[in-house]
């Protein structure tokens, strides 16, 4: 098989339809990630195989298609053709997908999965759960993790606090200000006092973090101006409860979101808040599905139900 860029936007689906022996999902999504990932090893991580059977199945695709999709050698690049299987595959897997969750969500009679990132789920999910009409089964875990979900048909929409992935729709639901988390000497001492306090201005010795991969620790620093490596106190705490509490021993500073704020300071008394001064920062906090998912009327009645109790 000769490959045509001009064959028509229905080219590659059209012709897995005609030979379904020649093409699998599998060497698909193998593809799919490779071509994201632009790494055999974080490829074959990310989908769960080996990295030689990812290679062979790579290869496979690009012998029943008749044209190499990758230009192999130091850097891994796409080819004109892999450009476009590419682009074509990430659409087929989105819609098969799509059918998996639709039936899955008719056959458990309209239960929703629902994902929601760690720094949200304790302090919404209380006082949402009694309010909400939709059967929801919940995943709490990091925001890729739950984008990956979402990608793959295993969630119907997740909650996070970062931007949604190409194709996805996001449906805003509140901002949450940071506030400065520490005991009351530890703010005492801050130069210039608190009332004229910005993030620019805290020493990076002082900052706390969660762990990496929580998107609120990337937040923290991207309005602090740093990069990890100048927070020389960072602990790895895997919940903002855990830093909560070495902050309100006097251990050091960190960013507290302000719909975290009642719980955590119910929790730890010896820990004292302060607010930045305007513009504050805060992060977007979001519902995001996919495009069909987002179109069901539970969609719009989550997003709802959110927004009334934040």
């Amino acid at each position: 098989m000769e490959w045509h860029a001009d064959k028509g936007k229905l080219y590659l689906l059209q012709w897995a339809i005609r030979y379904p022996d020649r093409m699998t999902l599998k060497q698909l999504s193998y593809f799919l990630a490779l071509a994201q990932e632009r790494h055999f090893g974080r490829a074959a991580a990310r989908v769960h195989v080996t990295q030689p059977a990812l290679s062979m199945q790579v290869r496979e695709l690009e012998d029943r298609l008749g044209t190499p999709l990758l230009e192999r050698g130091r850097d891994l690049r796409l080819t004109p053709a892999g450009r476009e299987v590419a682009a074509r595959a990430a659409r087929i897997l989105a819609e098969v997908a799509e059918i998996d969750a639709m039936a899955r969500r008719r056959s458990l009679g309209g239960r929703v999965n629902v994902g929601i990132i760690p720094t949200v789920a304790p302090y919404l999910l209380p006082r949402l759960l009694p309010r909400v009409t939709t059967e929801l089964r919940l995943r709490e875990a990091q925001t890729e993790a739950l984008l990956d979900g979402l990608e793959d048909g295993s969630l119907d929409a997740v909650v996070i606090a970062s931007p949604a992935r190409h194709g996805m729709v996001a449906h805003h639901l509140f901002t949450d200000r940071f506030l400065l988390a520490g005991s009351e000497s530890r703010l005492a001492a801050l130069a210039g006092g608190i009332e004229h306090l910005r993030p620019s201005a805290l020493d990076p010795d002082h900052l706390l973090l969660l762990d990496e991969g929580h998107c609120l620790a990337d937040q923290a620093l991207e309005v602090c101006g740093l990069d990890r490596r100048q927070a020389r106190l960072d602990l790895g705490a895997s919940s903002l409860s855990t830093l909560a509490g070495l902050v309100g021993q006097g251990y050091g500073l960190t960013f507290l979101p302000e719909i975290a704020a009642p719980l955590e300071t119910a929790a730890q008394p010896a820990m004292r808040l302060a607010r930045f001064a305007e513009p504050q920062p805060a992060r977007e906090v979001a519902l995001v599905g996919r495009a069909s998912t987002a179109a069901e009327p539970w969609f719009e009645t989550l997003a709802h139900q959110i927004r009334e109790i934040a």
